[in-house]
């Protein structure tokens, strides 16, 4: 067990750095945007390329995003149920969730977006827009963001097996490992 959470602690570093790269992601979306509208508005010019570049920034908030969302239990759910329940119950309930659909729709979404990306990328495909942008950078986020989140179910269901286990403690409320 100690192997496995060793490996989840490998996983969520690396969720820690593709989580770094979501936060400046936001930055950069919402200066583009800013300054975007700006030179629309100030000067009367706007670029597709300027527009497709904050959509690109935005795929990268969300799809590099989610697994840190799901590493700091930050992710949706209905807490006035889940919340009243004893830990352990919670720990089932996750790990039941966690194997029984997060797993299977992120492997499913993994295969289908994978040869999406790959199309996209050996075609070189752009946007039908005057001045857009290749589109295999947004693409690539799908098969990237995804493979992330079966990396980061994998890690959550190793913590909370070592958790029943009473080797690993956790705060299972921010799911961070206890000091």
């Amino acid at each position: 067990m100690k192997h496995l959470l060793a490996v989840a602690g490998l996983i969520d570093r690396l969720t820690d750095v593709f989580a770094v790269f979501a936060k400046w992601a936001v930055l950069l979306c919402s200066l583009i945007s800013a300054g975007n509208a700006m030179v629309r508005y100030v000067f009367g010019y706007s670029s597709n390329g300027w527009l497709e570049i904050q959509w690109y920034l935005f795929a990268a908030c969300v799809m590099l995003g989610a697994a840190q969302v799901l590493r700091v239990n930050e992710h949706v759910r209905v807490d006035v149920i889940y919340g009243t329940l004893s830990s352990r119950t919670r720990v089932y309930i996750d790990i039941f969730g966690l194997c029984l659909f997060l797993m299977p729709a992120m492997v499913l979404f993994v295969y289908l977006s994978w040869p999406l990306f790959v199309s996209m990328l050996v075609s070189q495909e752009m946007s039908s827009n005057a001045g857009g942008l290749i589109r295999w950078p947004a693409m690539m986020m799908l098969p990237l963001g995804f493979s992330l989140m079966v990396l980061q179910g994998i890690s959550e269901i190793i913590k909370r097996v070592g958790w029943l286990n009473n080797v690993y403690q956790m705060d299972l409320h921010y799911e961070r490992p206890l000091q």
